[in-house]
């Protein structure tokens, strides 16, 4: 059974003081560990937040990191970086880090790697433009994006890899896929890695990422493929958030 896994990824919101209030005002009602609460933030919040969420049971993730342990990239934050802070999740391969910061298949993959290297569990983000959709080629590129983004990555490491699919045509728009769409490319994703890894996709946790929100969580949450949502504008709320724990 995959435990379902609802991340909110505040994007570049929320000051620390902010962030702390949110995590006062949810930390008591989060008590169902049923399903694993994430707050992914921006790097400036994470101390506080690893700080503010000790003994509950939110984990803490990044946004982005440099696959380089350290060197000459201006305003990039590595791997060890987030480990010496004991952070539990980065997102990599976000479609605006791919959009804006031209993010690469083979960057995201080298991320992926030292990711894992350093204890850090990937959120692996993959999905289509709306060109691409329109094209057909949902599948074709979800599947090249997950293929590159894996390779070097071993069955043991594949565990601990969260794939969040996120068709970019449905990020921020407030159109999201039909949960039976959603499930359908979800299925194929985990297709695409029982190819590589056998029936180790059976484990993998595979979330859906696209203008989810608590009212549309639970049709999304009852697919039979969809084990959770990576979630942006709703998550930013206290009751929102807590909404989409509560699916």
């Amino acid at each position: 059974m995959r435990k379902p896994i609802i991340a909110g990824n505040w994007k570049m919101h929320k000051t620390i003081a902010e962030a702390v209030e949110f995590v006062n005002d949810i930390k008591d009602k989060v008590n169902n560990t049923d399903v694993e609460a994430v707050i992914c933030a921006p790097f400036t919040l994470l101390k506080d937040l690893k700080e503010a969420t000790k003994g509950t049971n939110i984990k803490i993730g990044a946004q982005n990191m440099h696959y380089a342990e350290q060197g000459a990239f201006t305003g990039e934050i590595s791997a060890p970086m987030l480990k010496e802070l004991n952070i539990d999740y980065v997102v990599l391969g976000h479609s605006e880090r791919r959009q804006y910061f031209n993010e690469t298949n083979e960057t995201v993959n080298k991320k992926v790697i030292k990711a894992l290297e350093e204890g850090i569990d990937p959120i692996l983000c993959v999905g289509e433009t709306l060109e691409e959709r329109e094209a057909s080629e949902t599948k074709n590129v979800c599947k090249e994006q997950t293929e590159k983004a894996l390779v070097g990555v071993s069955a043991e490491d594949m565990k601990k890899v969260v794939i969040a699919y996120e068709p970019v045509w449905a990020i921020g728009t407030g159109k999201t896929a039909t949960s039976e769409d959603a499930n359908d490319v979800i299925a194929y994703i985990r297709q695409v890695v029982a190819n590589i890894y056998g029936d180790l996709a059976n484990e993998v946790r595979i979330q859906y990422g696209g203008s989810v929100k608590p009212s549309n969580v639970a049709e999304i949450m009852n697919q039979s493929d969809i084990d959770g949502a990576l979630v942006g504008g709703a998550s930013l709320d206290v009751e929102s958030f807590l909404g989409l724990l509560e699916f």
